[in-house]
């Protein structure tokens, strides 16, 4: 009787933590209410105007508007050398397990040469959805991202950072 107990017990567990897995539904609800906490401490006018400020580094590249800014960077899990003068960021985060699972999933699930560097400006995470040495073609990328990339964005709009 104590075996079959304790079978059971274990069989629990072991269902409990299979169904545990985080998921791109997950990160996003996360996300959302983030976003939404942050609009609520800061007021809808300041928030609105710090994005703005965020979204005023733009650059016409081809005839296109794209973002970009210039920063020094770090590479995070690499060699100096695997990052590009041009880098496509996708995503930020305040912690490195987070930019990890994310850039992980990008790797698998979109197949892009993607890496994380540390921005000692803002002090985040960047994920690199794929990084170039030519401005022209990060430009393309960024443009046309829609059609290149699946996965949910998690910046307000993708941009360019050019390595100093």
């Amino acid at each position: 009787m104590k075996n079959i107990v304790l079978l059971l017990a274990m069989l629990a567990a072991i269902l409990g933590l299979a169904s545990c897995h985080t998921t791109e539904a997950n990160y996003k609800a996360a996300y959302d209410k983030a976003v939404e906490k942050t609009r609520e401490n800061m007021g809808e006018d300041n928030y609105a105007h710090m994005q703005a400020a965020r979204m005023a580094y733009t650059e016409v590249v081809n005839g296109d508007s794209v973002r970009l800014l210039r920063s020094f960077c770090n590479i995070v899990d690499g060699k100096p050398t695997d990052v590009k003068k041009y880098s496509i960021v996708v995503a930020m985060f305040d912690q490195v397990i987070n930019a990890r699972s994310y850039r992980d999933r990008l790797h698998t699930k979109e197949g892009f040469d993607s890496y994380i560097v540390y921005t000692a400006k803002d002090k985040k995470y960047c994920v690199v959805a794929q990084g170039y040495d030519n401005k022209g073609q990060a430009a393309a990328f960024v443009t046309h991202i829609d059609e290149y990339m699946h996965m949910r964005v998690l910046v307000p709009r993708a941009w360019i950072l050019e390595k100093l």
